[in-house]
């Protein structure tokens, strides 16, 4: 597809891919506003809507990596379809539960499944229908766009719908969005055939699964047993161990693994993974620890908190949107440096202010900053990454990447959730945001990294 603007045509192949990345990325933030509601109707807690919202985000990011391996297999526009009806019937159920059990069930199981089938083939069809790096990043400013607007709106849409309706609506909303991407879907064409005979590594699929839930599980474990949490992560680290050897195992007898080693073996994907994996975790973890400070803490209502990220919100629009013609004018490199860099110094803005002033609109230059900075560098990391690579090895990175952003955003909400909910104080809150302040660090030394582009 050759670089000639946003035509017609490229908006009907975008549609259904940038609403199914926007209503993804909405299910993981949208519950933050909600815990209040969810907890009182399912008579229920904090933590147990904190378990809900990172069991959803673990389940993407433990299948991701399989649901990427399965395109090749079974078509990219198969598995896309697949994942949006099991998404629906998650999201439906969801919207009928009675308990937190069957919230579970149809949330954080089912959406998460049908998640980590359909958000692969989205970045697969991207890289394979947009040939050259600017439609690419075009293509992919549009889809990161409405993924972190889905992310960063999520609390203003959920606030709106649980205050007007409900909390069961916001479920049903999500349904409603899925129907028209399937809708929008007949346009797509998948550009390589699937390959029935493309074996599948199943043991490698159970052991990664295993090993990252294990290590979610474990910091999730923290607030209440030591022993517990210690047991679990070093089960977790052991399974994925175990992971790895059997992948080399397999690769060293000529059989095709879950995951090649070569992937790990380009050292500008590797930074870039971690930078993806670190804005999530940031992303995620700042918008539930916020969400819950102001509702648990504060008392705000579902409206207040989503109005309150309104903030973020437009300022991660206005840099996501910006990032084709930043693109064009700075490299890849000094885009994800200076998103860290203001990222960072919104988390610290949002410490400061909350400790100086008790309204609300003491957030507000905090998440803008927040907002700005991870806009900024959401695109160009996605494109660091995709670009590493020829177009066979596309299902493999596209799941890889997916899982890894997935695991930062569970990890994000696990670790500074944890922290937070433990106690419910305003000392807690800053703990929460300063661990996540020195995760952003991690990223920024990683992006500072990458290497610099030739003159």
């Amino acid at each position: 597809m050759t670089d000639s603007g946003t035509s017609a045509a490229q908006r009907r192949i975008l549609a259904p891919l940038a609403l199914a990345q926007f209503i993804c990325s909405f299910a993981g933030s949208n519950m933050n506003v909600m815990i209040t509601d969810i907890s009182e109707d399912l008579d229920t807690t904090v933590q147990g809507v904190q378990v809900a919202i990172t069991i959803f985000l673990l389940v993407m990011a433990a299948l991701m990596i399989p649901g990427g391996k399965l395109t090749d297999r079974y078509g990219r526009k198969r598995c896309f379809l697949v994942g949006l009806a099991v998404y629906g019937i998650g999201a439906l159920l969801s919207a009928a539960a009675p308990g937190l059990g069957v919230l579970i069930l149809g949330n954080s199981i089912l959406e998460g499944v049908g998640t980590a089938l359909l958000i692969p083939p989205v970045y697969i069809l991207t890289t394979l229908l947009f040939t050259d790096l600017t439609s690419r990043a075009r293509a992919f400013g549009i889809i990161m766009a409405l993924g972190g607007i889905g992310a960063a709106a999520g609390p203003l849409i959920g606030g709106l719908i649980t205050t007007w309706i409900g909390w069961r609506a916001a479920f049903v909303f999500q349904a409603l969005v899925i129907a028209l991407i399937i809708v929008l879907s007949r346009h797509l064409d998948d550009p390589l055939p699937p390959d029935p005979t493309r074996p599948f590594d199943t043991i490698g699929a159970v052991l990664s699964a295993a090993g990252l839930v294990l290590v979610v599980m474990g910091i999730l474990a923290a607030d209440n047993n030591v022993w517990l949490m210690t047991g679990l992560l070093v089960l977790g680290a052991l399974t994925l161990l175990w992971f790895f050897r059997h992948v080399r195992a397999r690769e060293a007898a000529g059989r095709e693994p879950l995951l090649s080693t070569s992937l790990f073996h380009n050292r500008t994907s590797n930074l870039g993974l971690v930078t993806q994996n670190v804005q999530w975790l940031l992303l995620m973890g700042s918008s539930f620890t916020v969400a819950a400070y102001l509702q648990v803490v504060r008392g705000y209502d579902a409206i207040q908190t989503g109005i309150v990220f309104t903030a973020a919100t437009l300022g991660l629009l206005a840099s996501s949107l910006a990032a084709e013609r930043l693109a064009k004018r700075r490299p890849q490199r000094t885009l994800i440096t200076a998103g860290f860099a203001v990222t960072i110094t919104g988390i610290v803005v949002l410490i400061a202010m909350v400790n100086s002033f008790p309204s609300a609109w003491a957030f507000a230059p905090g998440l803008l900053l927040l907002g700005l900075g991870l806009g900024l560098m959401l695109t160009p990391s996605v494109n660091v990454v995709q670009s590493s690579f020829p177009e066979e090895q596309q299902g493999e990175i596209s799941g890889l990447s997916r899982s890894v952003s997935n695991l930062g955003s569970s990890l994000g909400t696990a670790i500074a959730g944890t922290i937070l909910v433990a106690t419910l104080t305003t000392a807690a809150y800053a703990t929460a945001m300063l661990t996540l302040a020195t995760a952003g660090l991690l990223g920024l030394a990683a992006a500072i990294s990458l290497p610099k582009p030739h003159p």
